[in-house]
């Protein structure tokens, strides 16, 4: 199955041993790297790790109960 690609805004900062970086959108998800690489690389790892542990867990919240799935699409203001 494919998997949905959506869109946030990483923000990396220079910092005295690298860089850290964090999603705007999805709060307390933050990252570090000794180079910008290394950090946009550990941010979009963790990203997708936060996304599926909360897919996992809406599954067990969810199981058994009669439910509607459906994709949700929210219009934002471009990045200024």
């Amino acid at each position: 199955m494919d998997r949905p690609v959506i869109s946030f805004t990483a923000v990396y900062l220079r910092a005295k041993h690298g860089y850290i970086g964090f999603v705007e959108e999805l709060p307390g998800v933050n990252s570090h790297g000794q180079t910008i690489e290394e950090a946009r690389a550990n941010l979009q790892s963790l990203a997708a790790v936060i996304f599926d542990l909360e897919r996992a867990q809406a599954k067990e919240l969810l199981a058994g109960k009669d439910v509607v799935r459906e994709g949700f699409s929210v219009a934002v203001a471009p990045i200024a």
